[in-house]
């Protein structure tokens, strides 16, 4: 069970600057919300919704926890309807259901492997069957596996690396585009990997280098229908992904090497993403917002 989460308000800024994380690591794969420490920061209750998404629908895939859940929460309180597609992490999946429908909006789970093609297909029929339209898709789920040198990654790892990470953001996209109208739009998670790279992330660099060449020639090909595609590249945030990955020392310190010396909070992103889906961005396709904590990214 989740105690009540924090916000951001209750956060000093001098904790938030040194802010640090005990050693930890999770053995399963996906890793849980539910059993980090600290719990990351999904909700900013001083963030307050205009209606920017008002009346639309959004599918968000990897919503259960993380970025996915705190885009979640954001686009709801800007009024958007959530259609959130996630693998097995059925707690951590009904805390984002709950916090999204607070805010009185409604949220569908689907519980589903994106690995495979036809499951895209499903979720996008689920969307339409709920909602009768779908105006913005978050791709957003990923995994990573720390590996000291190419040679230890074996075709079992690269396979699922890239089908979870690129594949199915590809047949997402496959899949939702016959249903999008003028203005929808398309944002893709992608990362500083693609543009910094990490020795120890090789594979997982390599998806979102490619996430990235999507983003941009998809960008190009759907401009004459008016439906943008851009991206995000976060820095380091607090997500299950570190714990899941990293040993305890790299948790402990994860962050701390960033100009704003700590690592981000998933609610420090979500309002790039509101941008992307909002007809703020209305002029902005093809580009990446590059949500890292001061890193200098040339590219």
């Amino acid at each position: 069970m989740y105690p009540e989460m924090p916000f951001y308000k209750e956060q000093s800024e001098t904790k938030m600057k040194k802010l640090t994380f005990p050693p930890q690591h999770q053995s399963q794969m996906p890793a849980m919300e539910s059993q980090m420490n600290p719990f990351p920061i999904y909700d900013n209750s001083e963030y307050k919704g205009s209606g920017k998404l008002k009346g639309k629908t959004a599918i968000l895939t990897g919503g259960d926890s993380g970025i996915g859940r705190a885009v979640a929460v954001a686009f709801a309180k800007e009024g958007a309807d959530l259609v959130i597609a996630y693998l097995n992490e059925h707690e951590d999946a009904n805390v984002t259901k709950a916090a999204a429908e607070s805010y009185g909006v409604t949220c569908t789970l689907v519980p589903i492997d994106l690995r495979e093609q036809q499951s895209a297909q499903k979720v996008v029929d689920q969307a339409l069957t709920t909602h009768g339209k779908i105006d913005v898709l978050v791709n957003n789920c990923a995994v990573q596996f720390i590996q000291k040198s190419i040679l230890n990654i074996t075709k079992e790892q690269l396979d699922q690396t890239f089908q979870t990470n690129f594949y199915s953001y590809f047949f997402m996209i496959q899949a939702v585009l016959p249903h999008l109208k003028k203005g929808a739009a398309i944002i893709n998670t992608a990362s500083i990997t693609a543009y910094k790279g990490n020795q120890e992330l090789i594979d997982y660099s390599a998806t979102k280098g490619a996430i990235i060449a999507l983003t941009r020639s998809l960008s190009t090909s759907l401009a004459a229908q008016d439906i943008r595609v851009n991206a995000v590249a976060p820095g380091p945030i607090w997500t299950p992904l570190i714990p899941g990955s990293f040993d305890e020392n790299k948790v402990s310190s994860f962050g701390s090497d960033t100009p704003m010396k700590r690592a981000g909070q998933p609610f420090e992103l979500a309002p790039g993403y509101v941008y992307l889906a909002s007809d703020d961005s209305r002029f902005m396709t093809g580009q990446t917002l590059h949500i890292n904590g001061g890193e200098i990214i040339n590219g």
